[in-house]
């Protein structure tokens, strides 16, 4: 109990003192799983609405796919992305493996899958008479598209979430791409992992509750937006 306290100490004391280590991989942190989200709203709403609307062969299998995909272990997503990156892989040409962008491609390979399988659940949930009400008022197939995102807005923002809170908690994917380089690669989790496994059980608790209460805030604030969208 007295470690769990001194951790809490050394947390607030990091934060309230602006330490520059401690901001450093508080702002990557922020960077690397804010563009894998970003990445994955792009991809993930897209793909999941193209494929809750239209139908064709194999679709079965494709939505199998994405629903297992949700549940994709991140160090399985980690090996694959190292072997593609890695000096003799197909894209080791790049020469991006152990870099931040490594780490974004990962996560958002991560993220991707469970905003894609929360809009196609959110978009063929929607009643199928609307799409047809909304043609029949003239409006344009992309029209409709974006009055049934509208629609779904507040289970999107769930999938925003989701997606979010999938990346930042991340820590094997992370590890193994970006290689926890100390001013450069170094994450929250990542760094959590190291301090604890050099026995700095003090900073280790330090930097969890630093995570903790930044993924607190972060969705704090989307919960916001989303109930306030809830009541108009």
């Amino acid at each position: 109990m007295d470690l769990i306290l001194e951790g809490m100490k050394k947390a607030f004391w990091l934060l309230f003192t602006f330490d520059p280590e401690v901001l450093s991989i508080l702002l990557l942190s922020l960077r690397v799983s804010a563009t894998a989200t970003l990445i994955s709203l792009l991809i993930g709403i897209t793909s999941g609405v193209a494929i809750a609307l239209y139908r064709f062969r194999g679709r079965a299998m494709v939505v199998s796919l994405i629903n297992t995909g949700m549940g994709l272990p991140p160090v399985v997503v980690g090996l694959f992305v190292t072997i593609f990156l890695w000096r003799n892989g197909p894209l080791g040409f790049l020469g991006i493996l152990y870099t931040p962008m490594a780490m974004i491609i990962a996560q958002a390979l991560i993220a991707t899958p469970i905003v894609m399988g929360i809009t196609l659940a959110a978009i063929q949930h929607l009643p199928e008479k609307l799409r047809l009400q909304i043609l029949a008022l003239g409006a344009t197939r992309l029209q409709m598209v974006w009055l049934l995102i509208k629609e779904a807005k507040l289970p999107l923002l769930a999938a925003v979430m989701a997606g979010f809170g999938g990346v930042i908690s991340e820590v094997g994917a992370s590890m193994m791409v970006g290689g926890n380089i100390k001013g450069y690669t170094r994450v929250l989790t990542t760094a959590t992992v190291m301090e604890t496994s050099r026995g700095n059980f003090d900073m280790a608790i330090a930097l969890g509750i630093i995570l903790l209460l930044f993924a607190y805030f972060i969705n704090l604030i989307l919960t916001h937006i989303q109930q306030r969208e809830g009541l108009r």
